[in-house]
């Protein structure tokens, strides 16, 4: 009979592996006879009995003082632990000792085994288990309740967060604070503590808690809209995601981002498009006051043209907003009945069409055309302001360069001598040195150059201007140079020094509105009124080339005066700093007759009263306000007649309803003599602000916004009227003469995805100029759709 071999007596059981922690241990009898751990660094007693096991002195090396230092000591020569040891993140990471060392070395079994990764998306939704044993996943956000046992993944919880609204307006309102300028970590911290943040959904980026960047949560998504925003806003092309540089420079910053395609980034771009467009159609249809539209033209570098919309209005809280809603090709819709066919399909497309107060066109053949188009289909609906007689506004700045334009083809002869002899200065670098040696010689100012570009006027301006203090050096270069022909005379020299300086009024204007990112209409009428006392002087100058170019400006000047005087008088009228006395002062010096002078003043606050009245009908208020009343004293005297000698009145009243109608029958009695008085009335005989030291930064907006309560038909006005945008322009290049084309890169693209560009960097800079800090638009360009070549041209 064979005899049963156990396994155990041929394969003796071995005795528990030893956790590694306790190299950094030591046991112990305490005298009730337990066992203890005492801590080789601090010497602090723990249980050291092993029904309690080891987590508890693993965690006691987390946060012992002593056992960091001895490991910092040991980190020129061996591999150490961080300073603060994170079990569930630095698996592995953690310390034993030798036998014959106390130098730590790493041990990977002091640690319990490594679980699956936990995904990002736990980071918005927080785990919570039901009585039933079930677990919950609720949003952080917006506290909806969704599984979230580990079975059912978390792909419907990133679902989810696409679809919460609350999750991407969190998002969005964080600015991202990335980095300071090289500083220690100490007072990189302190600066970072005392940032402010300042909401920037145009942005949308995740921010950091500290410098450090200690608390930062990737997120795929948000970072591929970080991306997108960027192309959009810096013109970026869809294949910078195939650049090497761009992709290392991407991988080394976050290695976590995976970088999409051309084609998905392009997507992405089209959706904030989207996104941005329906929130604007949203603010626009909710819109109570009315909106002005602008309409220009750009051409491509292929000779297409497009036409660029903008919406100007100011907002609900009296910000002035300028907005581009559309940016459309024109060659499917050749000429006039083309652009107003595509304007009107705009406007009911953006549903405005019952809330266009007026239309600035830039100056063509055709502007009649298009506004007898559009007010026709307008006028049927009936929602034209003063049935469309203010309908048609001429652009500001664009007859402002046509005037000075066509002045300026008065002394053509001299102007082009002028640029003849700049050219040929600047033709070698031979010349240029010799004229540099007799300009020395004549002791001329060290300054350069500047050669003009000819459709551009102020870079004509500034050409006169520096070559005049050059006059005795071409002078000069005419007596040593036999090849210089084309010397200006000393008439041309008198004529364009004579001209420039009226020409000086104009350039300082443009400088002034340039400055400007959209001034309101009221800065309109002063200004205007001068150029046109200034032409009427200058028209009657005993120099004839200034009397010349002046009666040629002024004979245009008029014709904008005759059909824009109204409205820019009516926008001077509702600035509370001149009410209707601007309008007197200038118009008794425009019109030298006392009677002309008269009349237009009349027919100025005619118009404006008769618009008034317009409003009041409009807001259903028969008193055009709240009726403010004003007792006279005749008023006081019958009703103290009808009160008898004991103070109560002559009728015997013996039921409270006929006391109650006894009353109503006195306040109708006497207040049928009380005269009635509009907002128009009392704002029109309040006295004008007084002028202060920051008279001329005032906001206008800011006032009326505070007195609308006091005016209410009269500030529904003003949101109309001082809405309406001196220049159609797009940029500050409107005041400037500036041709408006596209880039290379705008113009080769489709133009479906151009305009949602367009559009959308326009929307975004929009955000981000009124959430952003102070400074941290510095370096973005205001014009970078537009492929200009410079003003002027120094002297090299």
């Amino acid at each position: 009979m064979s005899q049963t071999v156990r396994v155990s007596d041929v394969f003796p059981r071995h005795r528990k592996l030893r956790s590694a922690v306790w190299n950094h241990f030591t046991k112990g009898i305490k005298e009730d006879g337990s066992d203890l751990a005492s801590c080789n660094y601090c010497k602090k007693h723990l249980s050291g009995a092993s029904r309690c096991g080891t987590t508890h002195l693993r965690n006691h090396l987390k946060y012992c003082l002593s056992y960091q230092q001895a490991t910092r000591k040991r980190s020129n020569s061996l591999q150490v632990i961080p300073q603060q040891l994170d079990v569930k993140e630095d698996i592995g990471a953690i310390v034993a000792y030798g036998e014959d060392s106390n130098a730590p070395v790493l041990h990977p079994s002091l640690f319990p085994r490594q679980g699956k990764l936990r995904s990002l998306v736990w980071n918005d939704f927080t785990k919570e288990k039901r009585e039933d044993g079930s677990i919950l996943a609720i949003c952080n956000h917006c506290k909806k309740q969704m599984a979230g046992g580990s079975r059912c993944g978390t792909t419907h919880l990133r679902k989810h967060l696409v679809a919460c609204l609350l999750y991407r307006k969190t998002k969005r309102r964080k600015i991202d604070v990335r980095s300071l300028l090289s500083k220690s970590s100490a007072q990189r911290n302190d600066e970072t503590a005392n940032v402010v943040l300042h909401e920037a959904p145009a942005l949308g980026l995740p921010s950091l808690h500290n410098g450090s960047g200690e608390g930062f949560q990737f997120d795929q998504e948000l970072s591929e809209q970080d991306l997108a925003r960027m192309v959009i806003l810096h013109e970026y092309p869809f294949s910078i995601v195939n650049h090497v540089g761009f992709r290392t420079f991407v991988m080394n910053l976050q290695p976590q981002f995976r970088l999409m395609s051309h084609t998905s980034l392009k997507d992405d771009c089209m959706k904030i498009y989207e996104e941005k467009r329906l929130k604007l159609s949203d603010v626009l249809r909710k819109f109570s006051s009315q909106v002005c539209l602008t309409a220009e033209m750009w051409n491509s570098s292929g000779n297409m043209e497009y036409l660029c919309l903008g919406c100007h209005f100011i907002s609900d809280d009296w910000r002035l907003e300028k907005k581009v809603i559309n940016f459309l090709p024109t060659e499917s819709h050749p000429g006039c009945e083309g652009i107003v066919k595509v304007i009107l399909e705009k406007l009911y497309e953006w549903e405005i069409d019952g809330k266009l107060f007026c239309v600035v066109l830039e100056n063509s053949g055709g502007n009649d055309n298009i506004i007898q188009g559009l007010v026709h289909n307008l006028h049927l609906k009936g929602s034209l302001p003063s049935n469309g007689d203010l309908f048609h506004v001429r652009c500001y700045s664009y007859v402002l360069n046509l005037i000075v334009q066509n002045g300026l083809e008065q002394i053509s002869e001299s102007v082009n001598k002028i640029r003849e002899s700049v050219n040929f200065v600047k033709s070698s670098q031979k010349k240029l040195e010799i004229f540099l040696a007799i300009a020395k010689q004549v002791g001329a100012p060290e300054k350069s150059l500047i050669l003009d570009l000819p459709s551009r006027w102020r870079s004509t301006y500034l050409m006169i201007e520096m070559a005049c203090e050059f006059q005795d050096a071409f002078s000069g270069m005419e007596e040593v140079d036999c090849e210089f022909i084309h010397a200006p005379s000393p008439l041309d020299w008198d004529n364009v020094r004579s001209v420039n300086e009226c020409l000086r009024v104009f350039y300082d204007m443009s400088e002034k509105y340039s400055r400007s990112k959209f001034p309101t209409a009221n800065h309109c009428f002063n200004d205007v009124c001068g150029i046109l006392m200034s032409l009427k002087t200058w028209s009657t100058s005993p120099h004839p080339a200034v009397a010349s170019v002046a009666t040629k400006m002024l004979e245009q000047f008029e014709k904008y005066w005759d059909v824009t005087s109204t409205i820019m008088a009516a926008s001077a009228i509702l600035d509370p700093r001149y009410r209707m006395k601007s309008v007197e002062y200038f118009f008794k010096l425009i019109y030298t007759d006392a009677h002309q002078a008269g009349m237009k003043i009349g027919c100025v606050l005619r118009d404006f009263t008769n618009m008034y009245h317009e409003y009041v009908v409009q807001s259903g208020d028969t008193l055009g306000s709240e009726g403010f009343l004003c007792i006279t004293d005749s008023s006081i005297s019958d009703a103290n007649a009808d009160i008898g000698a004991n103070g109560v009145l002559g009728t015997t009243t013996h039921k409270l309803t006929d006391v109650h109608f006894g009353l109503d029958e006195y306040l109708q009695e006497n207040s049928s003599n009380k005269s009635i008085k509009s907002d128009l009335d009392l704002y029109l005989e309040e006295a004008v602000l007084p002028p202060t030291k920051e008279h001329t930064k005032f906001d206008i907006l800011a006032w009326w916004k505070g007195n609308a309560t006091k005016y209410p038909i009269l500030s529904l006005m003003a949101r109309d009227i001082l809405g309406i945008p001196l220049t159609i322009a797009t940029s500050e290049t409107g005041f400037r003469g500036e041709k408006k084309e596209l880039n290379h890169y705008y113009s080769s693209m489709n133009p479906t995805i151009l305009q949602g560009l367009v559009c959308a960097q326009d929307w975004l800079r929009g955000e981000i100029e009124e959430l952003s800090p102070t400074g941290i638009l510095d370096g973005l360009s205001t014009s970078t759709i537009v492929g200009f070549c410079d003003d002027i041209e120094p002297c090299v």
